[in-house]
């Protein structure tokens, strides 16, 4: 799907060399030859990838999407490397899956559409919902792809709170509070926070789990470590939360993308043991960003920043000083 429109968006001329599979250390030489790389949030750029790069001449290891964890900064700098991203794509793709998550979830579509799928159309107490313009929303994280989903939710009347390090005073969509209140007083909490080691890892755990409202909707379509897994499942498994909505999951490159005979074949124990909770467990493969839009916005900035780095030495979206 993408490579047409790395073909269509191609204003500068640059000589494509348009790889479908992920890199990894066995496809790596593929990209000898080239003066840069582009890579997305499922290639693997570890240190022996890195050096790999390096022995090639390649200086500029740059990613269509705004994370960087899949990158080895250590080697990067080791080797005088420069990585840039692309931020400020259409922040609706990934908000609008993130809404959906969310509103499934609360109107117990899910669970129904199992039952129903499984020839049982009985009307269940548990099916019982609350209306979206009666709900309290909590968004973490309200930067350009929180406001946009606090702006869905609000648009249908619902009261949006959202937790904020520096909050934005120009930000009229939500309504800023403690991580505290947020946890307590909303019927669904969405995870719109990067995964920084050490410091946002398990950011959601039991202790805000315990702090919800029983019944509560967790969604995450920012990264698997921001929200501890196991403490989720067993929420779920417990009625503690009503559901959970994801996008992403951990180890997520020994995951996304693949295909499994089973959930048992999966190489993570705890996002196994997560996924056993469906239907009140939705998980999604990493598609948040998956729209025409998003991926023409990524194309384009990433072109950015190449043409900027050829005429200035710089690319737009630096993101290693």
């Amino acid at each position: 799907m993408e490579r047409p429109l790395f073909e269509k968006l191609n204003k500068y001329d640059f000589d494509l060399n348009l790889v479908s599979e992920r890199l990894t250390i066995d496809n790596v030489d593929k990209a000898e030859g080239s003066d840069a790389v582009l890579i997305s949030g499922f290639d693997d750029c570890d240190g022996e990838i890195i050096k790999k790069l390096h022995e090639f001449g390649i200086n500029y290891v740059y990613t269509r999407v705004v994370g960087v964890d899949n990158i080895d900064f250590t080697a990067i700098d080791g080797y005088g490397m420069q990585v840039a991203n692309a931020p400020g794509y259409s922040p609706r793709a990934v908000a609008e899956l993130a809404f959906i998550l969310g509103m499934t979830l609360f109107r117990h579509v899910s669970p129904a559409t199992y039952n129903t799928h499984m020839a049982n159309f009985a009307l269940l107490p548990s099916y019982f919902a609350n209306e979206i313009h009666n709900a309290t929303i909590g968004i973490v994280g309200a930067g350009t792809l929180g406001t946009a989903e606090a702006k869905l939710y609000g648009a249908l009347g619902a009261k949006v709170l959202a937790y904020q390090r520096h909050p934005d005073p120009e930000n009229k969509a939500v309504e800023f509070t403690d991580m505290d209140t947020l946890l307590k007083e909303s019927d669904i909490v969405s995870m719109h926070i990067p995964y920084i080691p050490g410091k946002t890892g398990n950011f959601i755990g039991k202790e805000e789990i315990d702090k919800m409202k029983d019944g509560a909707i967790l969604v995450n379509t920012a990264r698997g470590p921001v929200v501890d897994n196991q403490a989720v499942s067993y929420a779920v498994r417990n009625f503690k939360l009503g559901g959970y909505g994801t996008d992403v999951l951990l180890d997520e490159d020994k995951i996304m993308g693949k295909q499994f005979d089973s959930l048992d074949d999966l190489p993570n124990d705890i996002d196994k043991d997560l996924m056993l909770n469906y239907p009140n467990v939705i998980v999604t493969p990493h598609m948040g960003f998956y729209t025409e839009k998003a991926v023409e916005d990524m194309i384009n900035i990433s072109f950015e920043n190449f043409d900027s780095m050829l005429k200035t030495g710089k690319p737009t979206h630096l993101v290693n000083k």
